[in-house]
């Protein structure tokens, strides 16, 4: 059995028969076709789903020279040119790979789906004072009721009684809650605040974002991320 590749599929033409070769192979519009007669394949498409995935939907976890993720919300993550622009200049090492190719004329190369640099990256002590780094601390959720909802940030002693925008002054909040505290102090408007708000370090925002897995997750990147979430029996 010979293995080529077409249009980034793998076609496989069987050579073990006394007839003529089989060859498998697939046209522009993804359909497989039979031998030298073009004939349509009229069964379920026969290919491995990665195999036609665009390389852009093909990006590659980086993790820091202590196999550990750069940063895990947002998951740190490079588009494959970056990742194989990364590799050709020695700046990293390839752990594992897509099923995708890219060609050249000379060359076939599998996209990198787990990268890990070479050089560690030591992360500042403290992260930047953001609105997203703000919701994240406060891991989404409005601090005087719980609430995810129109969230908004809210300086908990308010600037027109000397309150700064701060980490120690600035907590979220949702858009109800806001409105009610108004220019008081939670105390004044008898409002219970359920975290004091923090300068966090940024190991306690990254700590914190484990708590928000995406949506997606090859299964190449699993052996290197660890979520705080429920495993499964």
């Amino acid at each position: 059995m010979v293995l080529s590749h077409r249009l980034g599929i793998r076609c496989v033409t069987r050579e073990d028969g006394p007839e003529s070769p089989l060859l498998l192979a697939c046209d522009e519009a993804g359909e497989l076709e039979f031998g030298p007669t073009g004939r349509k394949a009229t069964g379920a498409r026969m290919y491995h789903p990665e195999l036609i995935r665009h390389p852009d939907s093909c990006p590659a976890l980086v993790l820091n020279a202590d196999y550990t993720p750069l940063s895990y919300y947002p998951l740190s993550l490079w588009p494959w040119q970056t990742a194989i622009k990364a590799m050709f200049l020695e700046r990293v090492d390839i752990v594992a790979h897509y099923e995708r190719e890219v060609h050249s004329p000379s060359v076939a190369l599998k996209l990198p789906s787990v990268i890990a640099l070479r050089q560690f990256v030591r992360p500042n002590e403290y992260p930047a004072f953001t609105r997203f780094n703000l919701f994240l601390r406060d891991k989404f959720r409005c601090v005087y009721c719980g609430s995810g909802k129109e969230l908004t940030f809210d300086h908990v002693l308010p600037r027109a009684k000397g309150g700064r925008t701060t980490w120690e002054n600035v907590a979220t909040a949702c858009a109800p809650c806001n409105l009610r505290k108004g220019g008081r102090t939670p105390g004044e408007a008898h409002m219970h605040i359920m975290r004091e708000p923090i300068r966090p370090t940024s190991w306690q925002l990254q700590d914190h974002g484990r708590a928000f897995p995406p949506n997606h997750l090859h299964d190449s990147w699993r052996d290197y991320l660890y979520w705080d979430v429920e495993l499964e029996p």
